[in-house]
């Protein structure tokens, strides 16, 4: 693992970056490690802050749209995105059982395995479902516009997965339980 993206402190960020951690911490209560990093870049940290709140205003629940970070995190083995996703989906509504099924690729719920199916697909495949997932996904009554989002939140997650691959910091929040097969089934 590559250590060159450590959190910055407050000090060390510019001014532009001090801006956007104070928001951070009036939003959320803390300066995660993982925006600390981000905020080697002002332009990184912002855009995707905003973007973020972009997607998650579009098609996709609060759930749906952490199902689709858990997955995204679980394929591609990103610890500290997993553990907070994982804090993120119990605020949403998950249990334990259902945040481990989402990892494993078992949900039982139909939508949601839709869903799940076709995010695990567009990360292993470099972007890309197969046409019997997305025409799964969209059955199950997701449209062209969710499956679009989708692709653009599989990329977000990604970048925050690489970000935690590079930088290697400590996590902090809860770490979630290590899954037998690390991958998503």
């Amino acid at each position: 693992m590559n250590t060159q993206l450590k959190p910055l402190s407050f000090n060390e960020a510019s001014e532009e970056t001090q801006n956007i951690f104070t928001a951070i911490k009036e939003k959320v209560g803390k300066l995660p490690n993982l925006y600390a990093a981000m905020g080697v870049s002002s332009k990184l940290l912002s855009g995707y802050l905003n973007f973020t709140e972009t997607l998650k205003s579009g098609e996709f629940s609060d759930k749906e749209y952490e199902a689709i970070a858990l997955v995204t995190s679980q394929v591609n083995d990103c610890e500290y995105c997993i553990s907070a996703h994982t804090t993120l989906a119990k605020m949403q509504g998950f249990d334990e059982s259902e945040i481990i099924q989402l990892r494993q690729n078992s949900i039982t719920d139909t939508k949601l395995n839709a869903l799940v199916s076709l995010t695990n697909e567009i990360v292993r495949n470099n972007g890309c479902g197969s046409n019997i997932t997305t025409e799964n996904f969209l059955n199950h009554g997701y449209n062209k516009a969710a499956f679009a989002e989708l692709i653009a939140i599989v990329a977000m997650i990604t970048i925050t997965n690489n970000i935690y691959h590079n930088g290697g910091f400590e996590i902090d929040f809860p770490i979630a339980p290590q899954l037998n097969n690390k991958q998503v089934a």
